[in-house]
């Protein structure tokens, strides 16, 4: 926390505890929602009781909103107060709280909120948490297509007493169906007998309440709009995705394809329980493990090479570690260039040479240099001949191009495989393909060093 916040926060807790209630709410007017959120850890138990009472049920929801999770809160306060402070919030901050909330009581309070309140919140939790409808809010402005200046502005004027999210205006024809959008600030400055058609764009994006977030994300971001309305399979408006919301989803699944690409399931907090936390990080682990142990009895097939020439064990972990950077690297690319939709067949097969040019390209200097350092060491620290030293790495240097490239190309097919079956390509994870190309640099390495150093030269 910067000072200056922190000094905020200092203010707002000393003005509560030695300010009357009755005198309390006068005062904090002059602090936003965001400090006063975190003021709330400073505060007793008293202290927080206080503040309640001397605030209106809109603006502790106000408040309540910049919470991270704001359930503890809750259970401060009697079930029928809660449920009125969540009303007020919009529809997602308050099925966002509600799940924090063990079920039971999350029902309780649903069936003590006024009606409009509860079919929206039972509306957003009818969708699964991977699908848009479960992202939006139900805080829009809809007005209907034909009205004039003066008596959309008052239809404004209404609905705004309800709904805060103003700045875009929604069209819908007589059946309720999508028509277009409009900004507020045309209307406003709009004359009383202008026809409003001629502001209202009718190519105005949305999405589908079940369409997937991942698949909608490319199209949200695409537009620089504050908000976006969901629409049905009938083209009726159920909600808005808006900019903060946008930003939260792409947070979500940023956060979602970090923890995939560490070889988690889903993402981790500081407050889950070991059981949890196991039960994320187990999955992956038991099938890397099933994987390792492949690697390892690959590696037991060339126990006679190991056996013959001990020394290439030394530089083992140099090729696997290469070919893991190198596999982890394409796959970071490729997951950022599937993000796009529109992206050709043609452009897919570019990427994959692409990539393989630059394992190649990378791997030829890398190789060159293996071979002259490590020769070198062999020779001037092992005190092994100059040619048996030079062999060996050389065999590295050729492995290390052969294993780059190779890990390029399985970085880069792997999750264009995973995109193509419609599965998420951060599946496709860091360890997963480090595992896989270290079974190719396994192979790659002593297939090499029994085929030129024994077979080939005879250098045992």
């Amino acid at each position: 926390m910067d000072l200056m916040k922190m000094n905020y926060v200092e203010e707002i807790v000393k003005l509560i505890q030695q300010t009357e209630a009755t005198k309390l709410r006068k005062l904090l007017e002059n602090y936003h929602e965001n400090d006063l959120a975190d003021s709330l850890e400073y505060l007793s138990y008293e202290d927080r009781l206080k503040l309640y009472e001397a605030l209106d049920n809109e603006q502790i929801a106000e408040i309540f909103a910049y919470l991270e999770d704001a359930s503890s809160y809750f259970k401060e306060m009697e079930l029928e107060k809660a449920a009125h402070i969540i009303e007020e919030m919009d529809s997602d901050d308050a099925v966002d709280v509600l799940e924090a909330m063990d079920s039971q009581t999350g029902q309780q309070l649903v069936s003590l909120m006024d009606t409009e309140s509860s079919k929206d919140i039972k509306l957003i939790w009818s969708y699964d948490e991977n699908e848009i409808g479960s992202k939006m809010t139900t805080n829009f402005i809809m007005l209907k297509k034909g009205l004039t200046v003066k008596q959309a502005m008052r239809e404004l004027i209404a609905q705004a007493e309800e709904n805060d999210n103003i700045y875009t205006v929604y069209i819908c024809n007589e059946d309720s169906s999508f028509y277009g959008a409009m900004d507020l600030k045309d209307l406003i400055t709009a004359r009383e007998h202008t026809d409003l058609e001629q502001f209202i764009s009718q190519a105005y994006p949305y999405v589908y309440d079940h369409e997937r977030v991942s698949d909608c994300l490319e199209k949200i971001k695409d537009y620089a709009e504050d908000s976006i309305p969901v629409l049905d399979k009938n083209q009726h408006i159920l909600g808005v995705i808006t900019a903060q919301d946008i930003i939260e989803v792409v947070d979500e699944e940023l956060g979602d394809d970090y923890a995939k690409l560490a070889g988690l399931t889903a993402e981790e907090d500081l407050h889950e329980s070991l059981p949890e936390s196991m039960k994320k990080r187990l999955p992956w682990l038991i099938a890397l493990l099933g994987l390792g142990i492949f690697v390892s009895s690959v590696v037991g097939m060339f126990e006679a090479v190991v056996a013959q020439i001990a020394i290439i064990v030394c530089f083992q972990s140099l090729i696997l570690d290469m070919a893991g950077n190198v596999g982890t690297q394409s796959l970071a690319v490729t997951i950022r260039v599937l993000m796009d939709e529109k992206l050709k067949t043609s452009q897919k097969f570019n990427l994959v040479f692409k990539e393989m040019k630059i394992g190649f390209c990378n791997g030829f200097l890398l190789g060159l240099l293996s071979f002259l350092f490590i020769g070198l060491y062999i020779w001037k620290f092992k005190k092994y001949t100059l040619a048996f030293s030079f062999a060996v790495s050389g065999c590295v240097g050729v492995s290390l191009l052969a294993a780059m490239v190779i890990s390029s190309f399985v970085g880069t097919v792997i999750p264009m495989f995973f995109h193509k079956l419609k599965i998420d390509p951060a599946v496709a994870s860091g360890p997963l393909i480090t595992t896989i190309n270290d079974l190719v640099a396994v192979i790659s390495y002593y297939g090499l060093a029994w085929m030129l150093l024994i077979n080939l030269w005879g250098m045992v």
